[in-house]
């Protein structure tokens, strides 16, 4: 049973590589993760508790307290950890657009499924989703317009100036992405630039629209590409926006074991989210998520909210 709830968005800063293996047809190699009923991208929670460990184990050492927290990495049979991750959902995902270069793209059924765990975790948000109909949709910026058409990549969409978009992307503007400087730009963008498609047109450009890299393995001695070593690999583009939710319980711990000094749930999940001695705040740090580490990719940023961090 969790007692404590956060909700954490994950802001890809690079193209991030979650991937499932390698495919069995198709033309991408390496494709991302992607949920079986909507086929949009998503992150599995086994990963994303698996990189926030990691990213805590490099700063700190100190394998007592990360067992403590997140279950024994050997002899799992020991004990259960105490947080536990969901797995990462879609809320915007950037679409090329003919002006402002991209825009944030969302759809009712992304909205919803946020507001659902919102509502769950506690967490205020009074706005309403707006619905819009296949081939239309909504937007807060007349700039976005071309001869009064969106232009998506190589689409032309219906947008209809809509004032009830406002309080979302405002909402998000201050959520989802960190309070630093650097942000500043992006989040200014997110209040101007969130555009609400229909879920259908969204499904469309959320397959179709990821980044398709292609690899060739080099021979060490002839500097040459290695014959027959070409893959493609999928990652979700930069200026993706997911969120996972963090639950925390008390302390589980070995039977037999003293009960005495054991982390209740609230102090299991200041420990991950606001730091301490022992490592960097989650609030607002880059971590790294996936595959192809050593060439940039996975670099994400998280924001927190819920108690405490509203």
């Amino acid at each position: 049973m969790f007692q404590e709830t956060r909700i954490a968005f994950l802001y890809c800063v690079s193209p991030v590589h979650m991937g499932t293996g390698m495919a069995v047809g198709g033309l991408i190699d390496n494709p991302i993760q992607r949920e079986r009923h909507t086929e949009y991208p998503m992150m599995a929670g086994s990963g994303i508790k698996g990189a926030i460990r990691h990213d805590y184990w490099a700063q700190h050492e100190d394998r007592k307290l990360l067992n403590r927290l997140f279950g024994p990495d050997q002899s799992a049979a020991e004990h259960a950890g105490a947080l536990s991750f969901s797995d990462g959902q879609l809320v915007a995902f950037p679409v090329r657009c003919a002006k402002a270069g991209f825009v944030y793209a969302t759809s009712p059924l992304l909205l919803a499924r946020l507001k659902r765990q919102l509502a769950l975790a506690k967490i205020q948000a009074d706005w309403v989703i707006p619905n819009p109909e296949s081939g239309k949709c909504k937007i807060l910026n007349p700039d976005l317009m071309t001869e009064n058409k969106l232009a998506l990549e190589a689409y032309e969409l219906d947008p209809q100036l809509d004032p009830t978009l406002k309080p979302i992307a405002d909402w998000l503007a201050q959520h989802a992405l960190p309070e630093t400087n650097g942000y500043d730009y992006f989040r200014d963008k997110l209040t101007t630039d969130l555009v609400l498609l229909s879920d259908d047109e969204l499904h469309y450009f959320a397959l179709n629209s990821t980044v398709v890299e292609p690899h060739v393995r080099i021979d060490d001695i002839s500097g040459t590409a290695d014959g027959g070593a070409l893959f493609y690999t999928e990652n979700l583009p930069p200026e993706s926006l997911l969120f996972t939710v963090i639950m925390a319980s008390q302390e589980r711990y070995k039977r037999g074991d003293s009960a005495e000094n054991r982390l209740d749930a609230t102090q299991i999940i200041k420990t991950l989210v606001d730091g301490g001695d022992n490592w960097q705040a989650l609030q607002g740090r880059m971590l790294q998520f996936g595959g192809d580490a050593t060439t940039g990719r996975g670099q994400i940023v998280c924001s927190i909210v819920g108690v405490g961090h509203d």
